[in-house]
């Protein structure tokens, strides 16, 4: 991949305040990707396909966020999760939201109130973004950001996903994506033979094909359209 394309480019500060990224946001919605790449004198490759993180990547930078590879939220000091989401013609979500790996094995996924997912969940920054494929990457549009919080009732169905999803996937080891009203298990990696190491219970060594948390298209257009989730 050439260097112009991930370059060392100047990193905003984190924003101090919700209102502060919220205003961050208004700032760049309206334009193109093109448009924030010359801001950060960056070349927009032709498309994602071998560059799957470099949107997410320059709008990070842009707003401000400073997690890098830490397991905190995307604005750590606001616990704030930014997730972008490419919409087709009509305007609704393309496909479903990849949120986090699925590790059956781990100690603290146990339990909904203290795993990774919900964290991850509990404050998010959505960014719409263009994903029409006949508009080139460059010339995609950036939409408004909505900054959300689950409801009571929206994260009671996450809830139990997980649980159903969790159960199943410690008691078999593998999971279908038909399975899970707001939330699906699918396989992160692209392609079966891809396996991962992790360390199970009895402390010993275990082999996984890498699974992630993914949110249904149902789900993240009613966050987008403002309705209640039924």
């Amino acid at each position: 991949m050439s260097d112009d394309i991930y370059p060392t480019m100047i990193h905003a500060s984190p924003p101090d305040t919700e209102a502060e990224l919220v205003y961050r946001c208004q700032q760049i919605a309206g334009k193109t990707v093109g448009q924030l790449a010359q801001q950060c004198s960056v070349t927009v490759p032709a498309d994602l396909r071998r560059h799957k993180g470099w949107l997410g990547n320059l709008l990070e930078r842009i707003l401000g966020a400073d997690a890098g590879n830490q397991a905190e939220p995307d604005f750590v000091a606001l616990g704030i999760e930014l997730k972008t989401i490419p919409l087709n013609t009509r305007g609704e979500p393309k496909e479903s939201t990849y949120v986090c790996t699925v590790n059956p094995r781990a100690v603290t996924e146990t339990h909904w109130q203290t795993s990774w997912l919900r964290r991850k969940l509990s404050k998010v920054l959505w960014l719409p973004v263009e994903a029409d494929k006949t508009i080139s990457l460059q010339d995609r549009y950036i939409g408004e950001a909505i900054l959300w919080q689950p409801s009571i009732q929206q994260e009671s169905v996450l809830q139990q996903d997980w649980e159903d999803l969790m159960e199943i996937m410690i008691a078999e080891g593998a999971v279908t994506a038909r399975l899970g009203r707001y939330l699906q298990i699918r396989p992160k990696a692209a392609n079966s033979r891809v396996i991962t190491r992790q360390i199970g219970y009895d402390g010993g060594e275990e082999w996984h094909h890498p699974c992630g948390f993914y949110l249904r298209t149902c789900f993240t257009q009613q966050i987008l359209s403002g309705k209640a989730c039924c």
